[in-house]
């Protein structure tokens, strides 16, 4: 199917938000960078004039996507997918290093990161298993398989180290829920999260005590049923085991930093200057720009480098700095119709292969949004995600385009007008 046969059918308010998103991260981008030595908007010499010429690139990259044939996504999607792992596997080898972390191509002068790639390829794979017409998310064997397929570049980035990047892999929980995995997955998830963070706050006997109090409630209400007591049992000592084993996997496994991070973020540590500088600059930022903000390139935090690498993950700080409650608000609703919008047009695909695809945008975006926000203001800890369209890099941006756009195309084919 050729572009020019579909163009009146892509979605236009998507693309309308992508483009506006895009413009809003630029001019951000232009005043957390801005220096004396700046001349024009174009210069390349400048991170602003870098991040112009990475937008203009995408463009070509938004035109050569949406021209490729939808069947080809679907077709050649495990290829596409192997290829990615591959980039992935070569970073060991060919891979630049920095601050610790293998995980960029030198080209000359610029980088590329792959892994910012592959959340798009592994998006494709994930959609192509889940929509084979012998593949039963509610059977164990195949939810082995759409795990694995996550699992394999989440690894290979483990070991970069990236976290905050593993971290966003999460996100395809959310596809595979809607195509019938149990929502046991998704509630055992929640409940370890709260158990480790619950365990990090108070005595692990607290937390087993609290566990052995709400168990035996839910039992001592639910006893007329007769329900099996060796399975509550199982449960409470899964429950305890984990719990008693949070300490061990927070000093062996998290690095110095990480720890540092959770425990500024839980209270547990004050560190204004060393490891919570940047939140705690960032927070700074946002609380001058008030309601209406400072104006563009007028904030104080901002102009005096107080927050740094401002222009990559700590960008909304400008944001809320310079155009305040109001101008974060509609970057926050920009990026909510963005996700909604996805998801809407997801559930009226005519196929499963673009409803899963669409559902992993919408989640992996979601991700990156609200972990990023959050981290910004200090409601969690520095992770290192970026913030999809908004912080500097070309990697990024071109990721995000490309997972963007394959939907936009799919959307466009296989849309279900009503």
């Amino acid at each position: 199917m050729s572009i020019g046969r579909t163009h009146l059918r892509f979605d236009w308010l998507t693309i309308f938000i992508y483009i506006a998103l895009v413009f809003i991260g630029w001019v951000n981008i232009y005043s957390a960078s801005l220096n004396d030595n700046a001349n024009g908007y174009f210069d390349l010499t400048q991170i602003y004039g870098k991040q112009m010429m990475w937008i203009g690139l995408s463009l070509i990259l938004v035109i050569f996507v949406l021209a490729i044939d939808t069947k080809f996504y679907e077709r050649f999607s495990s290829v596409i997918y192997i290829i990615s792992i591959l980039s992935l596997i070569g970073l060991f080898i060919f891979g630049r290093t920095i601050a610790g972390t293998t995980a960029w191509y030198d080209f000359g002068s610029f980088s590329i990161q792959p892994s910012e790639f592959v959340k798009a390829t592994t998006a494709l794979a994930l959609a192509k298993y889940v929509s084979d017409i012998q593949t039963n998310m509610k059977e164990f064997k195949h939810q082995l398989v759409a795990f694995l397929i996550i699992a394999i570049p989440t690894f290979l980035i483990l070991m970069q180290p990236d976290p905050g990047s593993v971290l966003v892999y999460a996100a395809f929980i959310f596809p595979l829920y809607r195509e019938g995995l149990h929502g046991l997955y998704l509630l055992t998830g929640l409940f370890v999260s709260i158990l480790f963070v619950a365990t990090l706050l108070f005595h692990a006997f607290w937390v087993t005590l609290g566990i052995l109090v709400i168990i035996g409630l839910i039992y001592f209400i639910r006893r007329k049923s007769k329900p099996n007591i060796f399975k509550y049992v199982f449960i409470a000592l899964s429950c305890i085991a984990f719990t008693f084993s949070v300490d061990y996997i927070f000093e062996n496994v998290f690095k110095q930093h990480h720890r540092d991070r959770f425990n500024i973020v839980l209270g547990k540590e004050v560190d204004s200057r060393g490891i919570g500088y940047n939140t705690n600059q960032s927070e700074i930022a946002i609380s001058n720009g008030g309601l209406w903000g400072k104006g563009w390139t007028q904030g104080t935090q901002t102009k005096g480098n107080f927050v740094p690498e401002q222009h990559t993950d700590y960008i909304f700080s400008t944001v809320g700095e310079e155009w305040g409650f109001v101008g974060s608000m509609v970057v926050i609703l920009l990026f909510v119709g963005l996700i909604a919008r996805i998801i809407f047009r997801a559930e009226k695909q005519k196929n499963q292969f673009g409803r899963v695809y669409g559902y992993s945008v919408a989640a992996i975006l979601f991700i990156h949004f609200f972990v990023n926000i959050g981290m910004v203001t200090g409601i969690f800890p520095t992770v290192g995600i970026p913030l999809p369209f908004f912080s500097y890099g070309g990697s990024g941006l071109w990721g995000f385009t490309i997972l963007l756009f394959i939907f936009v195309k799919l959307d466009a084919a296989n849309y279900h007008y009503t």
